[in-house]
């Protein structure tokens, strides 16, 4: 094992044996406009007391050039991730000065050049152990200590960290800034961002408390930041925690910025919170788009105090901060916002995740066995996200939403600033609701796996809602009378089930909605009678049921005991009634992936095309200028890039024939282009004028996605061997031409490849970082109609590490799920 990934049991000890004080981060960024300028000079000074001799500080960089140990040059021993210390005090002073180096890859100090204005712009992206690449650090939560930073960086530059600015010295061209100390934090949550940034700066009152806020993004796309709604959302989220958790905001200040090539959704660093670009949007953005950027603000949000405030002590508890951001998000978006439908969101789309997740061979408890570093970085997965909140969620209304919020509050004030485990948490939830907290612990934290509901009629006309893999659940019956064609809900049935089969005496419906309003994490299945209700009124339910039915349908689907062909035939006859454009995005999407993973070979293309015919009446027949019209617009794009029979319509939107009311944003654009490509019908010199109307960074990204998806196996081929090869491709770069291979479903131009890359992915994991190596592994996987090249590689390479066969374990299940489904039908 490589000596960066590093072990629990490692770093419990060296936790056990060092009590970590201050650190001091000396960065010189004074370079970073230079374009071959790839690393940059890093100083870290460490105070903390040694029980022991010897310890080690993590670094992984260009080189270490010195260490000084209580006033002492040592000699620099340095295995390119691992700094060894010895000869320690009982307390020390340690400075290490290192060269690190800009990262392409969205870990560590990445590095990007807007081609709009050639400007440079630098960001930080840690979690969970990459700021070793930027300092030398103790690489774990529970060594929390006061940070201060010290950035120079040329003049003019916007440059921020966790706190405030003390200090800034001007020089000829360049400058110099000194951050306030931090509050203890962990390594991982520091940050650092330098660029000139444009910002917009607003404030947050309560009482005597202010708080200043500040929106950040590239110049270049400061027309689209849309920051009075990012502001507002932000205003009111710390209205809403201040109360919830009866804690105030603890960080002093609440810059959020955006960033290029961002790896995540956005990244919880207090006082300086990353999101991804891909939130900022250069046309008009659906309402369902603001609103799953106002969840991620308020799942960052809930992080200051569950993650930042209180840290989980290693990463088997990962799930003690991204389970309750998750659920946080929504509660609080449902709460506090005008985005009020985000648990129909989660019910349809984010439960989706977990399920899937969930269903993998793979899969693990939410408190999950992580041992070592490549384990936790995999980690991050619907289970510890989506599963987590969907239990909390149970758990709220097995405790009741007072009293988990008085938990909270107890949890925040009895462990502020220090590190947690699961134990903690159960303390101050069982003793403020009288609950037995442990026993739900045990059947929804630290088990797998979900169970499926059902109901079972016997021949004497009794009923049982039965369910797999039993679990104790509080949950919903709703039942539903189809009258004069619409679906409403005459009576709501309430009991908790512990035992595989529980009698039941509700009345008959023609829908009967297990586990209505979500109370629960289960599948729950519908019976016959209840199909044909929906498939008849689907669309005339409210949206909560709405979004469980479409969960329902789509389970069963890929589950292959609803026919694909059936639930194709609900999608086209409701989704284009659908105006809720969270659960249409999600509808549309799931279709879109059941063409192509579960109807057969043979019904594939007729399937493609009546899809694509389905996705252009329903963009031409919606409203003008509404969200589902753009929803639809997408659908079409997508359904275009495998089947030409309407590249003449697509073509025409490119050239200003669109439907009325379209919005045909720089987004759409390159998509439909992209789709002609891959069918054949555009050329080189058409992506280059779109590249030209469009030189910009996205547009630069999906250039290459074009071009790489020309439907030829020359160009397929060579698009495989540059994700391999070429190690100056960005993380988003190295995505497109992942895209461009795979665009179109076409194995007839790749499957000669499969080979290949059985025999790259091990060297890969070893030679590459863990973000891209992950990239090339899932994304350019085979789809092919055997296990059997798959099987042959995971027996051939019992040893190969852990986190890389999870990787293939996960891509062979998919595949073989995807054979599985296509047989059923």
């Amino acid at each position: 094992m490589s000596s960066a990934n590093l072990t629990r049991e490692e770093t419990a000890h060296r936790a056990a044996s060092i009590t970590l004080r201050e650190v001091r981060v000396e960065l010189d960024l004074t370079g970073a406009p230079e374009q071959a300028r790839t690393g940059f000079p890093t100083v870290t000074t460490l105070t903390f007391d040694a029980r022991e001799n010897s310890t080690w500080l993590d670094f992984i960089g260009e080189a270490v050039t010195s260490v000084t140990v209580n006033g002492e040059q040592r000699e620099v021993r340095y295995d390119g991730a691992r700094i060894e210390l010895d000869g320690l005090s009982d307390s020390n002073t340690v400075r290490v000065e290192a060269i690190a180096t800009y990262s392409r890859s969205g870990e560590g100090m990445h590095r990007f050049q807007d081609p709009v204005d050639g400007q440079t712009y630098l960001y930080t992206q840690y979690e969970p152990a990459d700021s070793r690449r930027v300092m030398a650090c103790f690489e774990q939560p529970d060594m929390k200590a006061a940070f201060t930073f010290e950035v120079s960086a040329p003049a003019g530059w916007q440059v921020l960290s966790n706190q405030s600015p003390v200090t800034v010295t001007e020089g000829i061209g360049v400058q110099s800034v000194e951050f306030a100390p931090t509050l203890p934090i962990s390594s991982y949550i520091t940050s650092v961002a330098a660029g000139p940034y444009a910002r917009i700066d607003a404030e947050w009152t309560r009482g005597e408390q202010r708080i200043a806020l500040g929106v950040l993004c590239r110049a270049s796309l400061l027309e689209h930041l849309e920051s009075d709604d990012v502001i507002e959302v932000t205003q009111q989220g710390l209205d809403f925690f201040t109360d919830a958790f009866a804690y105030p905001y603890p960080w002093g200040k609440y810059d959020q910025i955006f960033v290029p090539e961002y790896n995540l959704g956005a990244m919880e660093n207090p006082g300086l919170v990353t999101f991804t670009e891909a939130y900022i949007h250069r046309g008009a953005p659906t309402d369902a788009q603001r609103g799953g950027r106002a969840n991620t603000i308020l799942h960052e949000m809930a992080h200051m105090w569950f993650g930042d405030l209180v840290t989980m002590r290693w990463w088997d508890d990962l799930w003690l901060k991204e389970s309750f951001a998750d659920y946080m998000g929504a509660h609080a978006s449902a709460a506090a916002t005008r985005y009020d439908d985000a648990w129909v969101r989660f019910a349809a789309n984010r439960k989706a995740w977990a399920y899937q997740q969930d269903q993998l061979p793979t899969t693990h408890p939410i408190v999950a066995d992580i041992a070592d570093l490549e384990a936790a970085k995999l980690n991050f997965d619907g289970i510890t996200y989506a599963k987590g909140a969907s239990v909390l969620k149970q758990l709220v209304a097995f405790v009741g939403e007072e009293h988990f919020f008085e938990g909270a509050r107890r949890y925040f004030a009895a462990h502020a600033f220090g590190n947690t485990t699961l134990e903690d948490l159960l303390v101050q939830l069982e003793e403020v609701s009288g609950r037995d907290v442990r026993s739900w612990s045990r059947a929804w934290l630290q088990t797998s796996g979900m169970s499926t509901l059902w109901l079972e009629t016997a021949p004497d006309g009794s009923r049982v809602l039965v369910q797999s893999d039993p679990r104790p659940h509080r949950l919903r019956v709703g039942l539903y009378d189809l009258v004069e064609g619409r679906l409403t809900r005459r009576e709501i049935v309430e009991l908790d089930i512990v035992d595989e089969s529980t009698p039941v005496s509700f009345p008959n419906a023609d829908l009967v909605l297990l586990n209505d309003d979500d109370l629960t994490y289960a599948k729950a299945r519908l019976d016959e009678r209840s199909l044909d209700a929906v498939e008849q009124a689907l669309s005339t339910l409210e949206p909560l049921p709405r979004a469980l039915v479409w969960s329902s349908l789509w389970n069963a689907a890929r589950d292959g005991e609803l026919s694909v062909e059936r639930y194709l035939r609900i999608v086209a006859a409701h989704a284009p009634a659908e105006h809720n454009g969270g659960l249409l995005a999600g509808v549309l999407a799931n279709t879109a992936y059941a063409i192509g993973h579960y109807v057969p070979d043979a019904r594939r293309p007729q399937q493609r095309r009546e899809w694509l015919d389905t996705t252009w009446e329903a963009l031409t027949a919606a409203d003008p200028g509404s969200d589902a019209q753009q929803s639809w617009a997408r659908a079409f794009a997508s359904a275009s890039a495998y089947d030409d029979a309407r590249a003449a319509q697509a073509r025409a939107i490119l050239e200003g024939d669109a439907p009325e009311g379209l919005p045909v944003d720089p987004d759409l654009r390159w998509a439909l282009l992209t789709a002609l490509s891959t069918t054949g019908n555009a050329a080189g010199e058409d992506i280059e004028a779109e590249l030209e109307r469009d030189d910009t960074a996205s547009g630069r990204t999906a250039s290459i996605r074009a071009l790489w998806s020309k439907p030829v196996i020359e160009s397929r081929t060579a698009a495989w061997h540059s994700a391999w090869e070429d190690h100056e491709l960005s993380n988003d770069h190295l995505s497109a031409t992942i895209d461009g291979v795979q665009a179109g479903g076409r194995r007839d131009l790749v499957s000669a490849l499969d080979a290949g890359y059985f025999e790259r992915i091990l060297p890969a994991w070893q030679e590459r970082s863990i973000e891209i190596a992950r990239r090339l592994v899932i994304g350019l996987f085979p789809a092919s109609d055997s296990l059997d090249d798959v099987d042959a590689w995971l027996e051939a390479h019992p040893a190969a590490p852990a986190s890389l066969r999870r990787l293939v374990i996960e891509q062979r299940d998919g595949l073989a799920r995807d054979l599985r489904v296509r047989a059923a039908q």
